[in-house]
Order: C-alpha cells, then structure tokens, then sequence
C-alpha cells in the first residue's frame, strides 16, 4: 500500500490518551474536538508488543483507509515507525532483519510490516456493530483509539493519507 495522497493543507490530529479526547488541528489552531475515545484496554505505551492490547505513544502518518472495516472506517497508522523500530532494536526486541524491513518499508513510502513482534494494524476507527455502553465506559481496544461511528463520519471529512497523528 503506498500513500498517494499527501495530507497538505496543515491539518494534524492530537490524540490526549489521558483526557481521552482527540483533537483535530490545523497548525497552532483547534478545528474539531472528539470526546470520550477508547483506547487499548491496558493503556498505553512507548513499547508495543504484539497482543499486549496498549496503544503505542508517538507520531504516526495515516498510510491507508478501510472503508469495509468491521469496525465501521478504519484510517491504518504508519505503525511500528522507524522511531518505534529504532527504540526496539536498541532493547534487543526485534532483530536487525525486522528492523531492516520496516525501515525499508518507510524508505519506500510503503506501509511497515504489520506482522512483527511489534504488533501492527494499529489506527483510528468506529466501533462497527460494537455496543455504545461498553464504548463510553471502558478502553476495550486491542491498542487503536476507537470512537463512535457517527465522530469516525465527522472525522473523516478532515482524514486523508499522509495527515499526522500524535498519540499522546
């Protein structure tokens, strides 16, 4: 999958996992604000590893958008990154030959392995055929931030590939 489109009018999303909002940006100035996202449900952190259900922290750039999710629209994230890949190479959790070919992967403008210890499938997205109640009162993702279908509608009109996320 390769990012065709390039996000250029300034508009970047902030994601306060500790609020539990998610704010899109434009520049220094806030255009929309999401409340009540879920996250993993054990939290969050700088050291995903494949099935730990925890959200990784960091800057990502949309690499793709699933119209036909489960889970209603599903913007993919860049995950794991180079900085994510870097990080995990310098603690011995991933060998050089994977941290090669997610960097390969970023040299190429492609989306990054999503198959390695680090885990993968990591984006933005509704709650499908969810229930509302669980979404509203517990982080029941296995480590994306998850709204409801309706904020995804409303978000998706300032979400292209190539936009920054910043979880947070």
């Amino acid at each position: 999958m390769q990012n065709t489109v390039r996000a250029d009018n300034g508009v970047w999303i902030d994601v306060d996992t500790a609020e539990q909002t998610l704010l899109v940006m434009q520049g220094d100035s806030v255009k929309a604000i999401f409340e009540n996202v879920a996250i993993g449900r054990y939290g969050t952190t700088w050291s995903k590893v494949t099935k730990d259900d925890k959200t990784p922290l960091g800057r990502f750039r949309v690499g793709w958008v699933n119209e036909k999710s489960r889970y209603y629209r599903f913007f993919g994230l860049n995950y794991p990154n180079l900085d994510t890949a870097n990080r995990a190479l310098e603690e011995n959790r991933i060998d050089e030959e994977t941290w090669l070919s997610i960097k390969q992967a970023k040299s190429r403008g492609r989306t990054p392995p999503q198959d390695t210890s680090l885990g993968g499938h990591i984006g933005i997205h509704g709650i499908g055929r969810g229930d509302q109640e669980v979404h509203h009162k517990y982080n029941w993702t296995n480590g994306c931030v998850a709204l409801t279908n309706e904020q995804i509608d409303q978000l998706g009109k300032w979400i292209k590939p190539g936009i920054w996320v910043n979880i947070r």
